[in-house]
Parts: C-alpha cells; structure tokens; sequence
C-alpha cells in the first residue's frame, strides 16, 4: 500500500485533489489508519484514478464525473451526457470565435483610422412593445417630425403627453434621397385607440439587434450608421428587418448636438 504522499507522486495530482476524491466518493482509500488518518492507496487504483481525470479534461465537473462512474449509470447515459457536453463545447467555441472576429475588427478599424472609435455595438434583445403610428411615404427622412407632431396631438387629447419610446421605423431596403418610407411610433397603454389615420398595435420585437448610440444632430447620423452597418458586415450578421431610430433625447430641431439617438438594426448570424 502507499502512503497519499507517494500515491500522489506516482499519480502526479495533489494531496488536495485526492482528498478531494475522497470525500465527494470519487476515489476512497482502500484503507484508513484509524490513530493517525493517513490515507492509503494502491497501484490498482491508478485506472479509476486517471479515468476520472479524463472526464476532467472533458469539462465534466466533479458532481458530474460522479455520475459518469456510478457502476448504474448505462452506456447509453453516459454516451447522452457525451453527447451533451459536445454540444455545449460546440456552442463556447461558436462564442469565441465570434469574439474572435469582433476583436480582429476592432484591430482592423483602429489600424484604419489610427483612432479609437466614437461608437461602440452592442447586440441585444428587445421585447416587443405597444404603440400608436402613423407610416408615410415622406419627401425626406426630416419629414418624419411632422408625424411626431401629429401622433402626440392626438394623444394628447386622451391625456398622453410622457412616452417611454419614441421611435423612427425606415421601411425601405436602402438609402433613398425621396420618397422614404417612414413611420413614427410612441409606446402606449394597450388600451389607447387609434383612428383610420393612427394605428395602435404591438411592435415587434427581436432576440438579436445590433446598435449604436449617437450623440450628436439628426444631420450627422450618417456617421453612427456608416460605423454600425460596417460593423454588421466584419461580423458575420445580416440585417432581416427595418432599421429603427431610438430618440432617447431629441427635439424638431435638426442640428442640435445635444440629441442621444440609438440606431437599431435586427440582425442574424450569417
């Protein structure tokens, strides 16, 4: 029999690890001086011992390596646990690599303009939300603030004057110089009523849209978006949905650097 000490040096784990074992079942001595404690080992259990080190380096943990051993436990649940701990080690290095990407197009952007960035993504979830809108076909983008104008009239005739989302929808695939297809919605109680001209209903939400947050005038947005839809395409999302304005700050005004806009694109994994 071997003492801990020489069993954890033929084993190369520690003392800590094997008492370790000990108490949570995984690997008990086979015996136990009962005036001083020592623990002690045989060679014999150098195959249990290393098996349970395999399935360490698998990213089991201890409880569920307990499990793995359990002399109960079929073939068949074992080869279930396997298969399960391979999906979730699929799904981290899917993470990674995606960090991976995000970092190298910081890297590239940095070694682009030399600079640190004014805009910074985040991917997020939003939940879908009640609103009243009014959707036009307008001259220009600006010519949205006149629909603002309308919604919080009316509104304000059934006592709505606060509104915790004010937002610009843009329908059209692309950049138009006219002709724009535009919407202004407002979050509202479920149980306002719209008109012929207003709609009231659930706005849709997403489990993934990639946005940035301006500061700064309407006038100059193009910069968020040209930094956003560029960020969209150096990692591997596609956008699958209208582009919305979030007007966390804002006004009528079209050059007030005091705003705070966030640009929200629905995206997907390409």
């Amino acid at each position: 029999m071997l003492k801990i000490g020489d069993f954890s040096k033929l084993s190369q784990v520690s003392i800590k690890a094997l008492r370790l074992y000990d108490e949570m079942g995984l690997l008990k001595p086979i015996s136990v001086d009962r005036s001083t404690g020592y623990r002690f080992y045989t060679a014999s259990q150098l195959p249990r011992l290393n098996r349970i080190l395999a399935f360490k380096d698998l990213g089991f943990s201890l409880e569920q390596i307990a499990q793995l051993l359990n002399e109960e436990v079929s073939p068949e649940q074992i080869r279930g646990m396997l298969r399960l701990k391979q999906a979730d080690l699929q799904q981290q290095i899917e993470v990674e690599q995606g960090r991976l990407m995000r970092v190298a197009a910081r890297l590239k952007q940095i070694e682009q303009e030399n600079v640190m960035s004014d805009y910074e993504v985040v991917i997020k979830k939003i939940e879908p939300i009640a609103v009243a809108s009014i959707r036009e076909i307008l001259p220009n983008y600006f010519a949205i603030a006149k629909l603002f104008q309308e919604l919080y009239q009316y509104l304000a005739q059934q006592g709505l004057t606060k509104f915790d989302y004010d937002a610009g929808i843009w329908h059209d695939y692309g950049y138009k110089e006219s002709d724009v297809d535009g919407e202004a919605v407002v979050s509202v109680p479920s149980s306002v009523k719209g008109n012929a001209r207003i709609k009231v209903y659930e706005l849709q939400g997403y489990d993934a849209i990639a946005c940035v947050v301006h500061h700064g005038s309407y006038s100059s947005l193009n910069k968020g978006y040209q930094h956003l839809l560029t960020w969209i395409e150096n990692n591997g999302y596609r956008c699958i949905g209208a582009n919305r304005e979030f007007y966390i700050e804002g006004g009528a005004e079209l050059d007030n650097e005091s705003y705070i806009t966030e640009i929200q694109f629905p995206v997907e994994k390409v």
